[in-house]
């Protein structure tokens, strides 16, 4: 039993030590040795646990997609519209990006030249879960008459997806902040007039959004003001791809 919980520790520490690594050099300038170094494990218990650079990758890339269909499966089960799911689960997401460097790491690994025709395609999930959830909305008539899912879904996607990417660099651009600002400028084109007064672009609150046991975390310093709630009815499962 104690061999075990060593064994998992010194895992945990392998893919924190990777996922900085990756995150601030790239994946093909990363060595293995760095990340042994980093963290404080020798090359040997580094091969025993990961036999190659792709190998770790992947199982940072596995624990960034654990943390995505946590996100997604816990909006999607909330008691609120599904235009609300969406804000929440953005502010959710943009805060793993910002406090968890396995799940930045994960998402950069899946556009990384090597790894992206095998990696976990943390985006597509993402992507994914928009399109169904928009869809939806659009057929239950909770979002605005004029406003096509399809559009709604790339104005979205093209601004999660941008935040993320420009996160990498400077952590604004996932703060609460910038969230905020985001949504209070869509929510009013996407939404109908009378199902504005229960949103709230600043998102709703979850109690059981804990950081992943495998991850490196930055304090999270922001607020997360309640809101009404709405439709209790959960989206549609994901139909545009298989996840594992």
């Amino acid at each position: 039993m104690v061999q075990q919980a060593r064994a998992a520790r010194t895992r945990r520490l392998l893919m924190r030590a990777a996922a900085q690594t990756f995150a601030e050099e790239g994946f093909q300038a990363a060595s293995l040795s760095t990340i042994s170094r980093r963290a404080q494990v020798s090359s040997g218990a580094l091969h025993f646990h990961f036999e190659s650079k792709h190998v770790l990758a992947q199982a940072v890339e596995e624990v960034a997609a654990d943390t995505l269909a946590r996100i997604t499966g816990q909006a999607g089960r909330a008691p609120v519209s599904r235009l609300q799911r969406l804000v929440d689960a953005t502010h959710q997401l943009m805060s793993a990006l910002e406090e968890d460097v396995v799940v930045r790491a994960g998402f950069e690994l899946a556009g990384t030249t090597p790894r992206r025709g095998q990696a976990v395609d943390l985006r597509g999930r993402w992507q994914c879960w928009v399109e169904d959830l928009l869809h939806a909305a659009a057929a239950d008539g909770e979002l605005a008459p004029d406003v096509a899912p399809a559009e709604a879904s790339m104005a979205v996607l093209a601004a999660t997806v941008g935040f993320e990417v420009l996160g990498s660099a400077n952590p604004k651009w996932v703060s609460r902040t910038t969230v905020n600002h985001y949504w209070e400028l869509m929510l009013p084109r996407l939404a109908p007039r009378h199902a504005l007064p229960a949103l709230t672009p600043y998102g709703t609150s979850h109690p059981d959004t804990t950081p992943h046991p495998d991850s490196s975390s930055r304090p999270d310093t922001g607020s997360r003001p309640g809101a009404a709630a709405g439709s209790g009815r959960e989206a549609a499962p994901c139909r545009c791809q298989k996840t594992d």
